[in-house]
């Protein structure tokens, strides 16, 4: 059976909040705090933040040319 060294590895590494830059805490994980959290959801539902998507127009066409 192993040893108990007392040191305990961290399940995640601790990092830098993505809003203010503090370290993050274990519970609001990557933030470091409920405030930045609901900072980062609030910019998510208001459409500041958007992911890239392809244009329709060229999706329509591709489906056309395969039928």
């Amino acid at each position: 059976m192993a040893k108990d060294t007392g040191n305990v590895a961290p399940l995640r590494s601790r990092r830098a909040c993505p809003e203010c830059g503090k370290p993050s805490a274990r519970d609001t994980y990557p933030f470091c705090s409920a405030r930045c959290k609901d900072v980062d959801l609030n910019r998510w539902l208001s459409g500041a933040y958007v992911i890239p998507g392809r244009d329709q127009e060229g999706d329509d066409t591709a489906g056309e040319e395969q039928q």
